[in-house]
């Protein structure tokens, strides 16, 4: 079995063919979709996922760092996350399975750093208290991650920092922070990627398969839109790169998304 740790079947681009996506993605493999939270537009559609494919999709709750830009209203925002994880916590609610997508943001604007590490750290600050893992965005903003990252060691953070884009000093650098894995998606399978280059010297156990779906589709794909149904072209390239067999890099990083999610 195969699972997609990182994958946004809930978004619109999927409207007029939700349930074949979810279908296709089982057809090929794909048992388990993690789903992470973007902000409240978008919460209902998450959720509905869940209640229809119960033990294929499972739910994440976070703020997502670029829903902090320019609204007034991202502390309650957060103040609905805090809710979906106390519900959780006690049975009043949906289960959920970590903290995420959060993070930090700087492709857009750096207008909003102070207020997205502010969002960034009380997110981080309640995967600890709930024991949840995070799943951390990162856009243009390595030396903020790592600052912030850095300053919570010896606080038993775990997580993935999803769709891994930063250089394999950052990859060492996090591996002494925290309980981390790294999500490889489909920029693994670009020309000149820096994931590819850096690849061959990460460790298979760090690693997790993710599409981010509908975005970052793999080649032959690239232009179109992702789905969860591509992961295992993203587990060959990993195999590829790696020179190992196929089925050892499904079963590792599967066996890793069950650790970290509890799935």
């Amino acid at each position: 079995m195969l699972i997609d740790t990182h994958s946004h079947l809930y978004d619109e681009a999927f409207n007029a063919d939700r349930r074949e996506a979810v279908k296709r993605a089982i057809d090929n493999g794909v048992g388990r979709i993690v789903l992470p939270a973007i902000d409240s537009v978008s919460h209902n559609r998450l959720l509905s996922m869940c209640r229809e494919f119960p033990g294929v999709c499972f739910p994440l709750m976070g703020l997502h760092p670029t829903s902090v830009n320019d609204n007034p209203d991202w502390q309650s925002e957060l103040d609905i996350v805090r809710s979906f994880l106390v519900n959780s916590a006690t049975g009043a609610g949906p289960k959920v399975y970590g903290v995420g997508e959060v993070g930090m943001d700087m492709y857009w604007s750096r207008d909003y750093a102070r207020e997205q590490e502010e969002a960034f750290r009380q997110q981080i600050e309640w995967a600890v208290e709930f024991d949840l893992p995070l799943v951390i965005h990162t856009r243009e903003a390595w030396p903020e991650m790592r600052e912030i990252i850095s300053s919570y060691r010896g606080d038993v953070i775990k997580g993935i920092l999803h769709s891994f884009s930063g250089t394999l000093d950052d990859y060492l650098f996090l591996l002494e922070c925290g309980d981390f894995y790294f999500g490889i998606g489909g920029p693994v399978t670009y020309k000149k990627s820096q994931l590819a280059e850096i690849l061959p010297f990460m460790d298979l156990t760090r690693m997790v398969l993710e599409t981010d779906s509908p975005y970052l589709p793999p080649v032959p794909y690239r232009g179109k839109r992702n789905e969860s149904s591509y992961i295992p072209i993203i587990r060959n390239k990993v195999a590829e790169l790696l020179g190992k067999p196929v089925s050892e890099v499904e079963d590792i990083t599967t066996a890793n998304a069950l650790r970290i999610f509890g799935i």
